[in-house]
């Protein structure tokens, strides 16, 4: 195996991404199929001013994931498996065929609208630099309380990791976390409590939501960030992406998966570069690169090269 598409999750989004794709039929089919399952224009969507809502920015980053996948594609790369972060997922689950992308508008649209009504205002998230998890570990577990709920939510890197919460106990832990030696503590541009147990009875939702969808058995390798490893059985996926709104995100333990099932290139999908800067756990020569920083025909001569390069791959 060689080629990996990532996509990311909620955070990474900037107004304009899907004006920003490329001009091409793949881009603008994908855009147009999503505004037929919304029944509105997903273009509006695509602003600083609707960027606000959870909602419109789950419904973007669907969208952008899988129109540049499809652009990809279309032009003649060639994956060998897929990851998403959190939201992300739905879009890697689209590009591997378990998920038809009308279906994915409609749950991501109820996930956004489940998680924005739960928690409207006063949580979101943070990003702790520097410190690992035994000490930031320590320092939630001295803060959470029913007043003050805060989670350890995404491990993105050993020195990276994300918690999530009310406002004041993610303050809280930041403070400590900094005291304790930490670089730095960053908010997140995410409104909602992502990734941990406060959000069970919207995951909850969703799995009965999931119930009347079709799911496919993946067309390509299909790597879950939520479980770290592998998933093949369409009925495990379902449930996995049901769930991974409120599970923590192991998107370094994915990548460690990634480099051991030989993935050499990894290609992140638009708007960003978040994951691309998080993959230096690739081989010596491997290479990871951001299609938002990449021409298209630069990443499908990528591909080709990484595809060349495998045994019995014409």
């Amino acid at each position: 195996m060689s080629t990996l598409f990532t996509f990311p999750g909620q955070g990474a989004q900037r107004p304009g991404m899907l004006h920003a794709l490329p001009d091409h039929p793949a881009a603008r089919a994908t855009v147009a199929e999503t505004s037929a399952a919304l029944g509105e224009d997903v273009l509006a969507l695509d602003s600083a001013a609707a960027l606000a809502s959870t909602v419109a920015v789950q419904l973007c980053l669907l969208t952008a994931g899988v129109a540049m996948a499809r652009c990809l594609l279309a032009e003649g790369a060639r994956p060998d498996a897929v990851a998403g972060l959190s939201i992300g997922a739905y879009a890697a689950a689209v590009c591997a065929g378990v998920l038809d992308h009308a279906d994915a508008v409609r749950l991501v649209a109820l996930r956004a609208r489940l998680m924005e009504q739960a928690y409207p205002r006063g949580y979101g998230m943070t990003a702790i630099l520097g410190l690992e998890r035994g000490p930031l570990e320590r320092i939630v577990a001295q803060v959470c309380a029913p007043a003050s709920p805060v989670y350890l939510a995404n491990f993105n890197a050993p020195m990276q990791i994300v918690i999530a919460g009310a406002e004041a106990a993610m303050a809280r832990v930041a403070a400590l976390a900094l005291a304790a030696g930490a670089h730095a503590a960053k908010p997140v541009a995410i409104s909602v409590p992502s990734h941990c147990a406060l959000l069970d009875a919207q995951a909850a939702g969703l799995e009965r939501a999931f119930a009347g969808v079709a799911v496919a058995r993946p067309r390509l390798r299909y790597f879950s960030a939520s479980a770290a490893r592998e998933l093949r059985d369409p009925a495990r996926i379902a449930t996995d992406l049901a769930r991974n709104l409120a599970v923590p995100v192991r998107w370094h333990e994915t990548m460690l998966l990634a480099r051991e099932c030989g993935v050499r290139l990894a290609v992140e999908m638009p708007p960003g570069n978040v994951l691309t800067r998080l993959a230096a756990l690739l081989p010596g020569d491997g290479i990871a690169v951001a299609c938002a920083d990449t021409r298209l025909d630069s990443v499908v001569a990528l591909s080709a090269r990484e595809a060349a390069r495998q045994p019995g791959r014409d």
